[in-house]
Protein backbone atom coordinates (compact mmCIF):
# COMPACT_ATOMS: atom_id res chain seq x y z
CA UNK A 1 0.00 0.00 0.00
CA UNK A 2 2.93 2.53 0.82
CA UNK A 3 5.14 2.05 -2.47
CA UNK A 4 1.58 2.69 -4.67
CA UNK A 5 1.02 5.90 -2.36
CA UNK A 6 4.70 6.37 -3.14
CA UNK A 7 4.02 5.76 -6.63
CA UNK A 8 1.13 8.33 -7.09
CA UNK A 9 2.66 11.03 -4.84
CA UNK A 10 5.89 10.84 -7.14
CA UNK A 11 3.53 10.97 -10.37
CA UNK A 12 1.85 13.68 -9.51
CA UNK A 13 4.90 15.63 -8.82
CA UNK A 14 6.02 14.57 -12.32
CA UNK A 15 3.00 16.12 -13.25
CA UNK A 16 3.13 19.36 -11.48
CA UNK A 17 7.04 19.78 -12.75
CA UNK A 18 5.77 19.15 -16.22
CA UNK A 19 3.29 21.85 -15.93
CA UNK A 20 5.50 24.45 -14.84
CA UNK A 21 8.11 23.39 -17.14
CA UNK A 22 6.02 24.38 -19.60
CA UNK A 23 5.31 27.63 -18.67
CA UNK A 24 7.27 29.89 -20.22
CA UNK A 25 9.36 31.97 -18.05
CA UNK A 26 10.09 34.81 -20.36
CA UNK A 27 6.20 35.29 -20.93
CA UNK A 28 4.73 38.71 -21.07
CA UNK A 29 2.94 37.69 -17.77
CA UNK A 30 5.73 35.92 -16.33
CA UNK A 31 6.94 39.75 -15.67
CA UNK A 32 3.25 41.26 -14.22
CA UNK A 33 2.88 40.68 -10.79
CA UNK A 34 0.23 38.95 -9.37
CA UNK A 35 -1.29 41.34 -6.74
CA UNK A 36 -1.11 43.79 -10.20
CA UNK A 37 -4.62 45.90 -10.31
CA UNK A 38 -5.21 45.90 -13.81
CA UNK A 39 -3.88 43.27 -16.79
CA UNK A 40 -5.16 43.13 -20.69
CA UNK A 41 -3.23 40.45 -22.32
CA UNK A 42 -3.41 37.42 -24.58
CA UNK A 43 -3.29 33.91 -23.38
CA UNK A 44 -2.59 32.44 -26.94
CA UNK A 45 -2.25 33.89 -30.58
CA UNK A 46 -4.43 33.48 -33.17
CA UNK A 47 -4.57 30.75 -35.78
CA UNK A 48 -3.02 31.68 -38.85
CA UNK A 49 -6.50 31.72 -40.66
CA UNK A 50 -8.02 33.96 -38.42
CA UNK A 51 -5.13 35.80 -38.35
CA UNK A 52 -4.82 36.50 -41.85
CA UNK A 53 -8.38 36.84 -42.64
CA UNK A 54 -8.37 39.74 -39.64
CA UNK A 55 -5.18 41.54 -41.26
CA UNK A 56 -6.95 41.74 -45.01
CA UNK A 57 -9.70 43.10 -42.93
CA UNK A 58 -7.76 46.19 -41.51
CA UNK A 59 -5.68 46.28 -44.59
CA UNK A 60 -8.69 47.61 -45.98
CA UNK A 61 -9.31 50.17 -43.73
CA UNK A 62 -5.76 51.20 -43.55
CA UNK A 63 -5.68 53.77 -45.91
CA UNK A 64 -8.22 55.65 -44.28
CA UNK A 65 -6.86 55.56 -41.28
CA UNK A 66 -3.57 57.24 -42.69
CA UNK A 67 -5.55 59.91 -43.97
CA UNK A 68 -7.09 60.70 -40.27
CA UNK A 69 -3.52 60.56 -39.02
CA UNK A 70 -1.93 62.84 -41.87
CA UNK A 71 -5.02 65.12 -41.43
CA UNK A 72 -4.14 64.69 -37.42
CA UNK A 73 -0.80 66.38 -38.04
CA UNK A 74 -2.13 69.10 -40.40
CA UNK A 75 -4.24 70.00 -36.87
CA UNK A 76 -1.22 70.17 -35.38
CA UNK A 77 1.05 71.82 -37.47
CA UNK A 78 -0.01 75.34 -36.12
CA UNK A 79 0.73 75.24 -32.54
CA UNK A 80 2.89 71.98 -32.54
CA UNK A 81 5.08 71.00 -35.52
CA UNK A 82 8.05 69.07 -33.87
CA UNK A 83 4.45 66.68 -32.67
CA UNK A 84 3.01 66.92 -36.32
CA UNK A 85 6.45 65.85 -37.56
CA UNK A 86 6.16 62.54 -35.13
CA UNK A 87 2.35 62.13 -36.98
CA UNK A 88 3.45 62.44 -40.19
CA UNK A 89 6.58 60.22 -39.55
CA UNK A 90 4.37 57.74 -37.66
CA UNK A 91 1.74 57.16 -41.06
CA UNK A 92 4.23 57.31 -43.05
CA UNK A 93 5.84 53.72 -41.84
CA UNK A 94 2.03 52.64 -42.72
CA UNK A 95 1.85 54.15 -45.92
CA UNK A 96 2.01 51.80 -49.26
CA UNK A 97 2.49 48.99 -46.64
CA UNK A 98 0.17 46.12 -45.46
CA UNK A 99 -0.43 45.55 -41.58
CA UNK A 100 2.54 42.79 -42.11
CA UNK A 101 4.84 45.08 -43.64
CA UNK A 102 4.49 47.64 -41.28
CA UNK A 103 5.02 44.62 -38.37
CA UNK A 104 7.88 43.54 -40.79
CA UNK A 105 9.78 46.78 -41.22
CA UNK A 106 9.43 47.84 -36.75
CA UNK A 107 10.01 44.90 -35.46
CA UNK A 108 6.95 43.63 -34.13
CA UNK A 109 5.87 40.17 -34.09
CA UNK A 110 2.02 39.79 -35.09
CA UNK A 111 2.63 35.97 -33.98
CA UNK A 112 3.61 36.87 -30.68
CA UNK A 113 1.94 37.83 -27.01
CA UNK A 114 1.52 41.35 -25.17
CA UNK A 115 0.38 42.46 -21.81
CA UNK A 116 -0.10 45.70 -20.67
CA UNK A 117 -0.48 45.36 -16.77
CA UNK A 118 0.40 47.86 -13.58
CA UNK A 119 3.62 47.68 -11.73
CA UNK A 120 0.89 49.18 -8.75
CA UNK A 121 -0.78 51.77 -10.85
CA UNK A 122 2.18 52.57 -13.16
CA UNK A 123 1.52 51.39 -16.31
CA UNK A 124 3.38 48.74 -18.47
CA UNK A 125 3.41 47.61 -21.74
CA UNK A 126 4.83 44.07 -22.62
CA UNK A 127 4.99 43.07 -26.71
CA UNK A 128 7.24 40.38 -28.37
CA UNK A 129 9.43 41.65 -31.00
CA UNK A 130 10.16 39.61 -34.13
CA UNK A 131 13.42 41.86 -34.82
CA UNK A 132 14.63 43.82 -32.14
CA UNK A 133 17.01 45.88 -34.01
CA UNK A 134 14.41 47.08 -36.39
CA UNK A 135 12.30 48.44 -33.77
CA UNK A 136 15.15 50.38 -32.71
CA UNK A 137 15.80 51.42 -36.21
CA UNK A 138 11.64 52.57 -36.22
CA UNK A 139 12.23 54.25 -33.31
CA UNK A 140 15.15 56.21 -34.12
CA UNK A 141 13.28 57.45 -37.33
CA UNK A 142 10.68 58.58 -34.73
CA UNK A 143 13.00 60.15 -32.92
CA UNK A 144 14.82 62.21 -35.94
CA UNK A 145 11.33 62.76 -37.37
CA UNK A 146 10.16 64.64 -34.20
CA UNK A 147 13.74 66.52 -33.65
CA UNK A 148 14.74 65.41 -30.56
CA UNK A 149 16.31 62.03 -28.86
CA UNK A 150 15.13 60.97 -25.93
CA UNK A 151 17.56 60.60 -22.93
CA UNK A 152 19.60 57.29 -22.23
CA UNK A 153 20.36 55.61 -19.33
CA UNK A 154 21.47 52.05 -18.36
CA UNK A 155 20.68 49.71 -15.18
CA UNK A 156 23.88 47.07 -15.55
CA UNK A 157 23.90 45.99 -19.11
CA UNK A 158 20.48 46.75 -19.89
CA UNK A 159 20.34 50.18 -22.00
CA UNK A 160 16.67 52.13 -22.23
CA UNK A 161 15.43 55.28 -23.15
CA UNK A 162 13.71 57.83 -21.22
CA UNK A 163 11.61 61.46 -21.13
CA UNK A 164 10.78 63.18 -17.79
CA UNK A 165 7.70 64.87 -17.78
CA UNK A 166 8.83 67.94 -15.36
CA UNK A 167 5.27 69.51 -15.03
CA UNK A 168 3.23 65.92 -14.24
CA UNK A 169 5.87 64.54 -12.33
CA UNK A 170 5.88 61.17 -14.70
CA UNK A 171 8.72 59.73 -16.76
CA UNK A 172 8.68 57.70 -19.84
CA UNK A 173 10.69 54.41 -19.95
CA UNK A 174 11.51 52.60 -23.19
CA UNK A 175 13.63 49.86 -23.97
CA UNK A 176 14.64 46.42 -26.05
CA UNK A 177 14.95 43.93 -23.24
CA UNK A 178 15.82 40.37 -24.70
CA UNK A 179 13.10 39.76 -27.60
CA UNK A 180 10.47 42.07 -25.65
CA UNK A 181 9.39 46.18 -25.92
CA UNK A 182 9.31 47.46 -22.83
CA UNK A 183 7.18 50.86 -22.30
CA UNK A 184 6.18 52.61 -19.39
CA UNK A 185 4.76 55.59 -17.24
CA UNK A 186 6.96 55.72 -14.37
CA UNK A 187 7.37 58.34 -11.87
CA UNK A 188 9.81 60.75 -12.43
CA UNK A 189 13.24 59.64 -10.81
CA UNK A 190 12.18 56.53 -10.55
CA UNK A 191 13.45 53.82 -7.58
CA UNK A 192 15.84 51.57 -9.07
CA UNK A 193 13.91 48.76 -7.86
CA UNK A 194 10.91 49.83 -9.58
CA UNK A 195 13.24 50.54 -12.65
CA UNK A 196 14.33 46.92 -12.02
CA UNK A 197 11.08 45.30 -11.88
CA UNK A 198 9.53 47.32 -14.71
CA UNK A 199 12.52 46.25 -17.04
CA UNK A 200 12.05 42.66 -15.24
CA UNK A 201 16.05 42.75 -14.19
CA UNK A 202 14.02 41.66 -10.96
CA UNK A 203 11.10 39.38 -11.17
CA UNK A 204 7.78 39.34 -8.92
CA UNK A 205 7.91 37.06 -6.35
CA UNK A 206 4.60 35.91 -7.52
CA UNK A 207 3.89 36.43 -11.08
CA UNK A 208 0.01 36.60 -12.57
CA UNK A 209 1.80 33.87 -15.41
CA UNK A 210 2.33 31.34 -12.15
CA UNK A 211 -1.28 33.28 -10.25
CA UNK A 212 -3.22 31.80 -13.28
CA UNK A 213 -6.17 34.85 -12.54
CA UNK A 214 -6.72 35.19 -16.37
CA UNK A 215 -6.76 31.54 -17.43
CA UNK A 216 -9.56 30.92 -14.52
CA UNK A 217 -11.29 34.33 -15.31
CA UNK A 218 -11.22 32.72 -19.16
CA UNK A 219 -12.66 29.67 -18.42
CA UNK A 220 -15.42 31.33 -16.06
CA UNK A 221 -16.48 34.04 -18.00
CA UNK A 222 -16.40 32.01 -21.26
CA UNK A 223 -13.14 34.72 -22.73
CA UNK A 224 -11.24 33.54 -25.73
CA UNK A 225 -7.48 33.43 -24.93
CA UNK A 226 -6.56 36.11 -27.49
CA UNK A 227 -7.47 38.67 -25.33
CA UNK A 228 -8.46 38.65 -21.66
CA UNK A 229 -8.34 41.70 -19.63
CA UNK A 230 -9.27 43.11 -15.47
CA UNK A 231 -9.57 45.99 -13.45
CA UNK A 232 -9.57 44.88 -9.87
CA UNK A 233 -11.05 48.50 -8.10
CA UNK A 234 -10.38 46.56 -4.76
CA UNK A 235 -6.78 46.64 -5.53
CA UNK A 236 -6.35 50.24 -7.78
CA UNK A 237 -8.72 52.74 -5.69
CA UNK A 238 -7.35 52.50 -2.24
CA UNK A 239 -3.86 53.21 -4.13
CA UNK A 240 -5.21 55.84 -5.98
CA UNK A 241 -7.44 57.63 -3.46
CA UNK A 242 -4.49 56.98 -0.37
CA UNK A 243 -1.56 58.19 -2.10
CA UNK A 244 0.38 55.50 -1.78
CA UNK A 245 1.14 54.37 -4.95
CA UNK A 246 4.32 56.33 -6.04
CA UNK A 247 3.21 56.93 -9.37
CA UNK A 248 -0.16 58.45 -7.96
CA UNK A 249 2.27 60.04 -5.29
CA UNK A 250 4.65 61.53 -7.81
CA UNK A 251 1.77 63.20 -9.43
CA UNK A 252 0.13 64.68 -6.52
CA UNK A 253 3.67 66.24 -5.68
CA UNK A 254 3.62 67.68 -9.13
CA UNK A 255 0.02 68.74 -9.31
CA UNK A 256 1.48 70.19 -5.16
CA UNK A 257 4.00 72.19 -6.50
CA UNK A 258 2.34 73.69 -9.20
CA UNK A 259 -0.48 74.95 -6.47
CA UNK A 260 2.07 76.20 -4.21
CA UNK A 261 3.87 78.14 -6.73
CA UNK A 262 0.62 80.06 -7.35
CA UNK A 263 -1.05 80.39 -4.12
CA UNK A 264 1.80 80.01 -1.60
CA UNK A 265 0.58 76.97 0.19
CA UNK A 266 3.02 75.07 1.85
CA UNK A 267 3.17 71.78 -0.49
CA UNK A 268 3.23 69.76 2.82
CA UNK A 269 0.05 71.08 3.75
CA UNK A 270 -1.01 70.28 0.23
CA UNK A 271 0.08 66.44 0.36
CA UNK A 272 -1.72 65.67 3.67
CA UNK A 273 -3.59 62.74 3.14
CA UNK A 274 -6.38 61.31 5.85
CA UNK A 275 -6.10 57.83 7.71
CA UNK A 276 -9.60 57.19 6.68
CA UNK A 277 -8.38 57.53 2.45
CA UNK A 278 -7.63 53.90 2.42
CA UNK A 279 -10.26 52.28 4.24
CA UNK A 280 -12.95 54.77 2.77
CA UNK A 281 -11.54 54.21 -0.81
CA UNK A 282 -12.01 50.28 0.26
CA UNK A 283 -15.80 51.04 1.27
CA UNK A 284 -16.14 52.27 -2.70
CA UNK A 285 -14.58 49.31 -4.08
CA UNK A 286 -16.46 46.70 -2.26
CA UNK A 287 -19.98 48.03 -4.25
CA UNK A 288 -18.28 47.78 -7.61
CA UNK A 289 -15.16 45.12 -6.73
CA UNK A 290 -13.99 45.04 -10.68
CA UNK A 291 -14.74 44.57 -14.12
CA UNK A 292 -13.81 42.53 -16.94
CA UNK A 293 -13.53 42.19 -20.61
CA UNK A 294 -12.55 39.73 -23.66
CA UNK A 295 -13.55 38.08 -26.79
CA UNK A 296 -15.80 34.80 -26.52
CA UNK A 297 -15.32 34.94 -30.36
CA UNK A 298 -12.89 35.66 -33.20
CA UNK A 299 -12.82 34.66 -36.70
CA UNK A 300 -13.04 35.84 -40.09
CA UNK A 301 -16.85 37.06 -39.99
CA UNK A 302 -17.66 37.15 -35.99
CA UNK A 303 -16.21 39.46 -33.22
CA UNK A 304 -17.91 38.61 -29.75
CA UNK A 305 -17.31 39.89 -26.65
CA UNK A 306 -18.21 40.06 -23.29
CA UNK A 307 -17.69 42.95 -20.49
CA UNK A 308 -18.28 41.92 -16.65
CA UNK A 309 -18.79 44.66 -14.03
CA UNK A 310 -19.01 42.39 -10.18
CA UNK A 311 -21.82 44.18 -8.35
CA UNK A 312 -21.91 43.91 -4.34
CA UNK A 313 -24.90 41.50 -3.12
CA UNK A 314 -27.48 44.09 -2.37
CA UNK A 315 -26.71 45.38 -6.19
CA UNK A 316 -27.59 41.91 -7.27
CA UNK A 317 -30.23 41.27 -5.46
CA UNK A 318 -32.04 44.84 -6.67
CA UNK A 319 -31.90 44.34 -9.93
CA UNK A 320 -31.03 40.97 -10.59
CA UNK A 321 -34.26 38.98 -10.49
CA UNK A 322 -36.08 42.12 -11.73
CA UNK A 323 -38.81 41.39 -14.39
CA UNK A 324 -39.27 44.54 -16.23
CA UNK A 325 -42.83 44.50 -18.58
CA UNK A 326 -41.05 46.03 -21.55
CA UNK A 327 -42.52 44.59 -24.79
CA UNK A 328 -39.85 43.50 -27.28
CA UNK A 329 -37.06 43.31 -24.12
CA UNK A 330 -36.93 40.01 -23.68
CA UNK A 331 -36.26 36.88 -26.65
CA UNK A 332 -34.34 37.79 -29.64
CA UNK A 333 -37.02 38.59 -32.65
CA UNK A 334 -36.16 42.58 -33.02
CA UNK A 335 -36.76 42.85 -37.03
CA UNK A 336 -35.98 46.79 -37.35
CA UNK A 337 -32.73 47.57 -38.69
CA UNK A 338 -32.01 49.62 -35.60
CA UNK A 339 -34.01 48.07 -32.33
CA UNK A 340 -33.13 49.41 -28.86
CA UNK A 341 -34.78 48.14 -25.88
CA UNK A 342 -33.82 49.74 -22.08
CA UNK A 343 -35.04 48.92 -18.90
CA UNK A 344 -36.25 52.25 -17.09
CA UNK A 345 -37.82 50.57 -13.87
CA UNK A 346 -38.42 54.56 -12.17
CA UNK A 347 -39.86 52.63 -8.72
CA UNK A 348 -36.75 49.86 -8.60
CA UNK A 349 -34.40 53.03 -9.15
CA UNK A 350 -35.33 55.16 -7.11
CA UNK A 351 -35.87 52.87 -4.15
CA UNK A 352 -32.31 51.68 -4.72
CA UNK A 353 -30.94 55.33 -4.97
CA UNK A 354 -32.71 55.86 -2.25
CA UNK A 355 -30.82 53.65 0.02
CA UNK A 356 -27.60 54.45 -1.25
CA UNK A 357 -28.13 58.26 0.03
CA UNK A 358 -29.27 57.12 2.93
CA UNK A 359 -26.26 54.83 3.73
CA UNK A 360 -23.93 58.02 3.14
CA UNK A 361 -26.10 60.30 5.05
CA UNK A 362 -26.02 57.65 8.12
CA UNK A 363 -21.94 57.33 7.84
CA UNK A 364 -20.58 60.40 5.82
CA UNK A 365 -16.99 60.46 4.04
CA UNK A 366 -14.09 61.97 5.78
CA UNK A 367 -11.18 61.61 3.64
CA UNK A 368 -10.53 64.76 1.83
CA UNK A 369 -11.04 63.53 -1.79
CA UNK A 370 -14.42 62.20 -0.96
CA UNK A 371 -16.09 64.53 0.91
CA UNK A 372 -17.99 65.95 -2.08
CA UNK A 373 -20.03 62.15 -2.13
CA UNK A 374 -21.84 63.57 0.72
CA UNK A 375 -22.87 66.45 -0.95
CA UNK A 376 -23.89 64.70 -4.08
CA UNK A 377 -25.48 61.97 -2.10
CA UNK A 378 -27.96 64.39 -0.23
CA UNK A 379 -28.74 66.56 -3.03
CA UNK A 380 -29.62 62.98 -4.85
CA UNK A 381 -31.44 61.57 -2.24
CA UNK A 382 -33.26 65.61 -1.79
CA UNK A 383 -34.47 65.02 -5.61
CA UNK A 384 -35.36 61.55 -5.77
CA UNK A 385 -38.77 61.99 -4.44
CA UNK A 386 -39.61 64.58 -7.36
CA UNK A 387 -38.89 60.88 -9.64
CA UNK A 388 -42.38 59.41 -8.02
CA UNK A 389 -44.90 62.08 -10.09
CA UNK A 390 -46.66 60.42 -12.09
CA UNK A 391 -45.80 59.90 -15.62
CA UNK A 392 -42.51 59.56 -14.99
CA UNK A 393 -43.18 57.21 -11.78
CA UNK A 394 -44.38 54.99 -13.74
CA UNK A 395 -41.96 54.33 -16.41
CA UNK A 396 -41.04 50.99 -16.54
CA UNK A 397 -38.74 51.25 -20.55
CA UNK A 398 -38.41 52.54 -23.69
CA UNK A 399 -38.09 50.81 -27.10
CA UNK A 400 -36.91 52.49 -30.26
CA UNK A 401 -37.37 50.69 -33.44
CA UNK A 402 -36.48 52.40 -37.04
CA UNK A 403 -37.22 50.67 -40.23
CA UNK A 404 -35.18 53.63 -42.29
CA UNK A 405 -33.04 56.83 -42.00
CA UNK A 406 -32.18 59.10 -44.15
CA UNK A 407 -30.94 63.00 -44.66
CA UNK A 408 -33.09 65.88 -44.54
CA UNK A 409 -30.96 68.88 -46.03
CA UNK A 410 -34.02 71.24 -45.05
CA UNK A 411 -33.74 70.15 -41.35
CA UNK A 412 -31.55 69.08 -38.68
CA UNK A 413 -33.39 65.68 -38.05
CA UNK A 414 -32.99 62.86 -40.31
CA UNK A 415 -35.93 61.54 -42.10
CA UNK A 416 -37.02 58.10 -40.46
CA UNK A 417 -39.98 55.74 -40.21
CA UNK A 418 -40.04 53.45 -36.94
CA UNK A 419 -41.95 52.87 -33.98
CA UNK A 420 -41.27 53.74 -30.02
CA UNK A 421 -43.04 52.08 -27.29
CA UNK A 422 -43.62 53.67 -23.80
CA UNK A 423 -43.82 50.91 -21.11
CA UNK A 424 -45.46 51.88 -17.79
CA UNK A 425 -47.84 50.74 -15.26
CA UNK A 426 -50.32 53.41 -16.04
CA UNK A 427 -50.55 53.54 -19.72
CA UNK A 428 -53.97 55.62 -19.60
CA UNK A 429 -52.46 58.26 -17.00
CA UNK A 430 -49.28 58.53 -19.27
CA UNK A 431 -51.75 59.33 -22.35
CA UNK A 432 -53.92 61.47 -20.46
CA UNK A 433 -50.52 63.42 -19.34
CA UNK A 434 -49.48 63.77 -23.36
CA UNK A 435 -53.20 65.06 -24.03
CA UNK A 436 -52.80 67.63 -21.37
CA UNK A 437 -49.66 68.75 -22.95
CA UNK A 438 -50.59 68.78 -26.54
CA UNK A 439 -54.26 69.75 -26.62
CA UNK A 440 -54.47 68.02 -30.50
CA UNK A 441 -54.12 64.90 -28.58
CA UNK A 442 -57.46 65.28 -26.75
CA UNK A 443 -59.34 63.93 -29.64
CA UNK A 444 -57.89 60.46 -29.53
CA UNK A 445 -59.69 57.58 -27.62
CA UNK A 446 -57.58 54.49 -28.17
CA UNK A 447 -58.52 51.39 -26.30
CA UNK A 448 -56.28 49.24 -24.85
CA UNK A 449 -55.48 46.09 -27.05
CA UNK A 450 -57.53 47.08 -29.87
CA UNK A 451 -56.11 48.34 -33.95
CA UNK A 452 -54.33 51.88 -33.78
CA UNK A 453 -55.56 55.11 -34.45
CA UNK A 454 -54.66 58.13 -36.40
CA UNK A 455 -52.62 61.14 -35.31
CA UNK A 456 -54.17 64.31 -36.01
CA UNK A 457 -51.83 66.32 -38.73
CA UNK A 458 -51.56 69.20 -36.21
CA UNK A 459 -48.92 66.26 -34.33
CA UNK A 460 -47.47 65.00 -37.50
CA UNK A 461 -47.19 67.58 -39.92
CA UNK A 462 -44.15 68.92 -38.88
CA UNK A 463 -43.18 65.50 -39.83
CA UNK A 464 -44.60 65.27 -43.44
CA UNK A 465 -45.75 61.86 -42.60
CA UNK A 466 -48.65 59.86 -41.00
CA UNK A 467 -48.70 58.94 -37.76
CA UNK A 468 -50.45 56.40 -35.40
CA UNK A 469 -51.14 55.16 -31.51
CA UNK A 470 -51.90 52.15 -30.03
CA UNK A 471 -52.17 50.91 -26.16
CA UNK A 472 -51.61 47.86 -23.89
CA UNK A 473 -52.29 47.18 -20.26
CA UNK A 474 -48.47 47.24 -20.77
CA UNK A 475 -47.39 49.92 -22.57
CA UNK A 476 -48.13 53.20 -25.14
CA UNK A 477 -46.74 52.53 -28.90
CA UNK A 478 -46.11 55.38 -31.25
CA UNK A 479 -45.60 54.92 -35.32
CA UNK A 480 -44.17 57.19 -37.69
CA UNK A 481 -44.03 56.35 -41.68
CA UNK A 482 -46.60 55.03 -44.22
CA UNK A 483 -47.15 51.02 -42.68
CA UNK A 484 -46.12 51.64 -39.39
CA UNK A 485 -49.78 50.68 -38.12
CA UNK A 486 -49.83 47.45 -39.42
CA UNK A 487 -46.57 46.53 -36.94
CA UNK A 488 -48.26 48.74 -33.72
CA UNK A 489 -50.09 46.05 -32.78
CA UNK A 490 -47.45 43.03 -32.94
CA UNK A 491 -44.50 45.51 -30.91
CA UNK A 492 -47.19 45.54 -28.02
CA UNK A 493 -47.46 41.51 -27.81
CA UNK A 494 -43.75 40.82 -28.01
CA UNK A 495 -42.43 39.27 -24.76
CA UNK A 496 -41.16 41.63 -22.08
CA UNK A 497 -37.57 40.98 -20.48
CA UNK A 498 -36.08 37.77 -18.64
CA UNK A 499 -35.57 38.26 -15.00
CA UNK A 500 -32.56 40.66 -14.65
CA UNK A 501 -32.60 41.51 -18.20
CA UNK A 502 -31.52 45.11 -18.82
CA UNK A 503 -31.41 46.04 -22.44
CA UNK A 504 -31.17 44.80 -26.17
CA UNK A 505 -29.84 46.46 -29.40
CA UNK A 506 -29.73 44.82 -33.01
CA UNK A 507 -28.45 47.20 -35.83
CA UNK A 508 -28.36 46.05 -39.11
CA UNK A 509 -25.00 46.99 -41.52
CA UNK A 510 -27.16 49.03 -43.77
CA UNK A 511 -28.68 51.17 -40.83
CA UNK A 512 -24.94 51.72 -39.20
CA UNK A 513 -24.28 53.07 -42.23
CA UNK A 514 -27.17 55.35 -43.19
CA UNK A 515 -26.18 56.90 -39.29
CA UNK A 516 -22.73 57.21 -40.68
CA UNK A 517 -24.01 59.26 -43.57
CA UNK A 518 -26.22 60.94 -41.44
CA UNK A 519 -23.53 62.05 -39.38
CA UNK A 520 -21.01 63.19 -42.04
CA UNK A 521 -23.85 65.17 -43.60
CA UNK A 522 -24.48 66.68 -40.38
CA UNK A 523 -20.70 67.15 -40.02
CA UNK A 524 -20.69 68.71 -43.07
CA UNK A 525 -22.66 71.48 -42.71
CA UNK A 526 -21.10 72.61 -39.55
CA UNK A 527 -17.72 72.54 -41.26
CA UNK A 528 -18.79 74.84 -44.14
CA UNK A 529 -20.25 77.48 -41.24
CA UNK A 530 -16.98 76.72 -39.19
CA UNK A 531 -14.78 77.98 -42.99
CA UNK A 532 -17.24 80.75 -43.46
CA UNK A 533 -16.86 82.44 -40.00
CA UNK A 534 -13.05 81.57 -40.36
CA UNK A 535 -13.42 83.94 -43.85
CA UNK A 536 -14.64 86.85 -41.86
CA UNK A 537 -12.25 89.98 -40.95
CA UNK A 538 -10.68 90.54 -36.76
CA UNK A 539 -10.17 93.96 -35.80
CA UNK A 540 -6.55 95.19 -36.27
CA UNK A 541 -4.52 97.56 -34.02
CA UNK A 542 -5.43 100.74 -36.09
CA UNK A 543 -9.35 99.07 -36.12
CA UNK A 544 -9.70 97.91 -39.97
CA UNK A 545 -9.72 94.33 -40.13
CA UNK A 546 -7.45 91.51 -42.03
CA UNK A 547 -8.20 88.05 -42.79
CA UNK A 548 -7.69 85.49 -39.95
CA UNK A 549 -5.78 82.66 -42.13
CA UNK A 550 -4.99 80.87 -39.36
CA UNK A 551 -8.50 80.36 -38.43
CA UNK A 552 -9.21 79.34 -42.09
CA UNK A 553 -6.09 77.09 -42.17
CA UNK A 554 -7.61 75.79 -38.57
CA UNK A 555 -11.08 75.35 -39.80
CA UNK A 556 -9.81 73.27 -42.91
CA UNK A 557 -7.52 71.02 -40.87
CA UNK A 558 -10.42 70.38 -39.19
CA UNK A 559 -12.72 69.37 -42.01
CA UNK A 560 -10.01 67.03 -43.19
CA UNK A 561 -9.72 65.27 -39.99
CA UNK A 562 -13.62 64.77 -39.76
CA UNK A 563 -13.30 63.60 -43.08
CA UNK A 564 -10.71 60.99 -42.25
CA UNK A 565 -12.66 59.76 -39.49
CA UNK A 566 -15.74 59.20 -41.26
CA UNK A 567 -13.55 57.64 -44.08
CA UNK A 568 -12.39 54.80 -41.70
CA UNK A 569 -15.42 54.63 -40.27
CA UNK A 570 -17.33 54.25 -43.22
CA UNK A 571 -15.03 51.71 -44.61
CA UNK A 572 -15.83 49.17 -40.71
CA UNK A 573 -19.48 49.55 -41.99
CA UNK A 574 -19.09 48.92 -44.43
CA UNK A 575 -18.16 44.99 -44.02
CA UNK A 576 -20.81 45.04 -40.89
CA UNK A 577 -24.08 42.78 -41.24
CA UNK A 578 -25.27 43.30 -38.00
CA UNK A 579 -24.23 44.23 -34.66
CA UNK A 580 -26.30 42.98 -31.41
CA UNK A 581 -25.80 43.52 -27.92
CA UNK A 582 -27.37 42.54 -24.57
CA UNK A 583 -27.11 44.10 -21.13
CA UNK A 584 -28.81 41.55 -17.67
CA UNK A 585 -27.66 41.55 -14.25
CA UNK A 586 -26.36 37.34 -13.41
CA UNK A 587 -25.82 36.54 -9.75
CA UNK A 588 -22.67 37.86 -9.53
CA UNK A 589 -23.18 41.74 -11.36
CA UNK A 590 -23.55 43.06 -14.96
CA UNK A 591 -23.16 41.35 -18.42
CA UNK A 592 -22.78 43.02 -21.17
CA UNK A 593 -21.91 41.02 -24.46
CA UNK A 594 -21.84 41.93 -27.86
CA UNK A 595 -22.12 40.32 -31.17
CA UNK A 596 -20.57 41.43 -34.49
CA UNK A 597 -20.86 39.82 -37.51
CA UNK A 598 -19.06 40.37 -41.10
CA UNK A 599 -19.87 40.48 -44.13
CA UNK A 600 -18.36 37.63 -46.21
Amino acid sequence: MQSRTRFIALGLACVALAACAHKDKDAPLAFAPADTPYVAANLAVLDDDTRKALLAQADLQLPAQVAQMEAYATRLQVNDPDAANLVRAFAAEYKGKTIEGFAQSTGFDLKGRFALYGEGMAPVLRVELADPKAFEAFVGRLETAYGKKLDTANLGTQNYRLHVFTASGAELVLAVVGKQMVAAILPADAATPLLRQTLGLDRPAKSLQDDGRLDTLAKDKGYAKWLVGQFDLTRALPLVISGSDPLVASLEKARAGAESAKTGEPVSNLLQTSPACAPEAARIAARVPSMSFGYTRLDATHQDGRFDLALADDIVKAFGGLKVELPGLGGSGQTAPFDLSLALPVVSLRTFWSAQADAVAAKPFTCPMLTDLNASFAKLGESLPKTAIPPFGNLLGLRVALDSLGTDKTSSLPDFTGRVVLATSDPAGLLATGQMMVPALATLKPAANAAPVALPHDVTGMLEQPGWLATSDKALAVGIGAGEDAKLTAILREPSGDPGQMARMHLSGGMYLDWLKFMEAKSDGLAAAAAEMSKSDAPSMDGSTTPTDEAAAQAAADAARSKAQFAVMEAQAQRVDSIDAEMHVDSNGIVVTSRTTLKQ
